[in-house]
């Protein structure tokens, strides 16, 4: 289910949100974010969050910067080598207990290293 999602997610940025004006008032777009929360949350939780997220993108809200938020518990902390960035794709930012933002690295952060 969440691939299929995050295929026909993919499919709207690609074919159909180019026909429609820029419209979102957050930073990821809606549609990244559902991408986000599909690749980092179970399928029901990750709906349910795109799903408020979708109904918050609208005049009466101020908008800014979202990320996701997501419930991890860490076993151990990790050190990185240099050459181990490579491989990361998400940054899991500590926001309260066991919550954290999800942000995404640059992919010209990856080309760098």
């Amino acid at each position: 289910m969440k691939k299929f999602a995050i295929k026909f997610i993919a499919f709207y940025q690609k074919y159909i949100s180019i026909l429609l004006p820029k419209s979102c008032r957050y930073y990821p777009t809606c549609s990244q974010y559902a991408i986000w929360e599909f690749q980092t949350n179970s399928f029901f939780s990750a709906f349910f969050a795109t799903f408020m997220r979708i109904l918050r993108c609208n005049q009466l809200f101020k908008g800014g910067i979202n990320y996701p938020i997501i419930r991890k518990k860490f076993n151990s902390c990790f050190i990185f080598q240099k050459s181990d960035t490579k491989n990361v794709n998400f940054w899991f930012i500590p926001c309260q207990n066991s919550k954290f933002y999800v942000v995404k690295v640059l992919d010209k952060l990856k080309e760098k290293n």
